[in-house]
């Protein structure tokens, strides 16, 4: 005899600590089984996502490269041997008579501030690669954010398959009673239940297209969950509240990582060239040294000897030409550049925000009176038909203009969301949730 399983029953058999365990377990088991919400996504994406984890070592390769900009030169030493006489006509070695030794150290001494202005330049980099790789992880969540958005599409048109088809079955049923009661006719019967088709074919194309978003969806997060045991959770609606064109406009000059990488670009142009002035200065070479003579002199006392030298290139002919004009040019290069990026930021919000208003305007109506008064459209000649009233003709129009509608309606909501997270995208934060 089979006999079902019940917590119940079983807990009553079980000892103390057991059944403590078991009610620690359970509840843990029914949260591992809620759908993950867009945080909880964009979280596991940030940690698990290989293209924006490799873009993240660029930063701590640039943070490295402050440490080579800000080394100082190394001094250079040097060990001179020389005078060891050797015996004429006999070839005997004599290394003590004559032989002198001189050892020195030589430091190229930077003026001008090179050494900190390469600093100053590499820290600005660092500065510049953050910029650029918050802003791949904002273009690269929108995308997320689109798949999400389109998961949840899914799942609400499958959620209006499903409810769709199992008001047909219950036609089918009253029908085939009025058909056994001789109120229809066979042929009417026939093309209400050929009908059926239709709405097979929408939820097998619900379900398709409901795990192939989600398949998306596991690829960005880089998991090999099961299609099946993977769900996400969030509100598929709209929010018609829209703040100010200008508020959206200010908040994006503020917040966009692109703009922000675009001015810190023309500091570290300035920097670059303020870098290129100061190379093309004399950076003198001081050296000392110390000399130990063991040859007979004069001056019983000068076996070992102490001398200085300073050596300053003459910089006749190169005095970093070159590069001091390139990097003036590179300046209003980069001056251009963040005007036209300036320019982008303020066109991507115009257009974004046009989009979430036009969406707007069009679920307003669908909210208020499109969807009810499709409803009550299909359900009065429902009635109608089924109690004699209408014609099968105004059954089936009446029942395809309240799918038309809803599936308009999911649509609609599905475009708003992802128009919402593009204006997201272009002011560089969410003002819209």
């Amino acid at each position: 005899m089979n006999q079902r399983f019940s917590p119940v029953a079983f807990g009553l058999s079980l000892a103390p600590k057991a059944m403590a365990v078991f009610l620690v377990i359970l509840p843990c088991c029914a949260i591992a089984q809620q759908g993950l919400t867009w945080d909880q996504v964009k979280a596991r994406f940030e940690a698990t996502n290989p293209a924006l984890r490799a873009d993240a070592d660029n930063v701590d390769e640039m943070r490295a490269e402050e440490t080579t900009a800000h080394l100082r030169p190394n001094p250079q030493l040097s060990i001179t041997v020389d005078g060891t006489q050797v015996a004429p006509n006999e070839g005997v070695i004599q290394p003590m008579a004559g032989t002198w030794v001189e050892t020195g150290v030589s430091y190229l001494h930077e003026r001008d501030g090179k050494r900190e202005l390469r600093l100053q330049s590499a820290q600005q980099g660092t500065r510049i690669t953050q910029s650029e790789h918050e802003d791949l992880r904002r273009t690269m969540e929108f995308t997320l954010r689109s798949a999400f958005i389109q998961t949840l599409e899914a799942e609400d048109v499958l959620t209006l398959a499903k409810a769709d088809l199992d008001y047909y079955d219950h036609i089918i049923a009253v029908s085939q009673d009025r058909l056994k009661a001789g109120d229809i006719a066979q042929i009417d019967f026939d093309r209400i239940e050929l009908l059926r088709v239709q709405y097979e074919s929408e939820l097998e194309t619900a379900i398709v297209n409901l795990r192939t978003a989600k398949i998306q969806l596991l690829q960005m997060l880089n998991q090999q969950t099961p299609v099946d045991q993977f769900d996400i959770s969030g509100s598929f609606d709209f929010n018609d509240n829209l703040e100010p064109l200008q508020t959206y406009r200010d908040a994006a000059v503020a917040a966009r990582p692109d703009l922000r990488a675009a001015l810190q670009t023309v500091q570290q142009s300035e920097t670059n060239h303020k870098l290129a002035v100061s190379n093309g200065s004399t950076d003198p070479t001081l050296g000392a040294w110390w000399t130990w003579n063991n040859a007979p002199t004069s001056n019983e006392i000068a076996t070992n000897t102490l001398g200085l030298n300073v050596s300053i290139p003459l910089r006749v002919f190169d005095r970093n030409q070159g590069e001091k004009k390139r990097t003036q040019i590179d300046i209003d290069r980069a001056q251009h550049a963040s005007d036209a990026a300036r320019a982008q930021v303020f066109s991507d919000v115009d257009t974004a925000y046009e989009l979430v208003r036009s969406d707007v305007d069009l679920l307003r109506p669908y909210k208020a009176r499109y969807n009810s008064e499709a409803l009550h459209v299909r359900d009065t000649v429902s009635y109608a038909y089924l109690h004699g009233g209408a014609s099968l003709m105004d059954f089936l129009n009446a029942q395809s203009d309240y799918r038309q509608v809803q599936l308009a309606y999911a649509q609609l909501i599905g475009a708003y969301m992802t128009a919402a997270a593009q204006l997201n995208m272009a002011v560089g934060r969410e003002v819209i949730q």
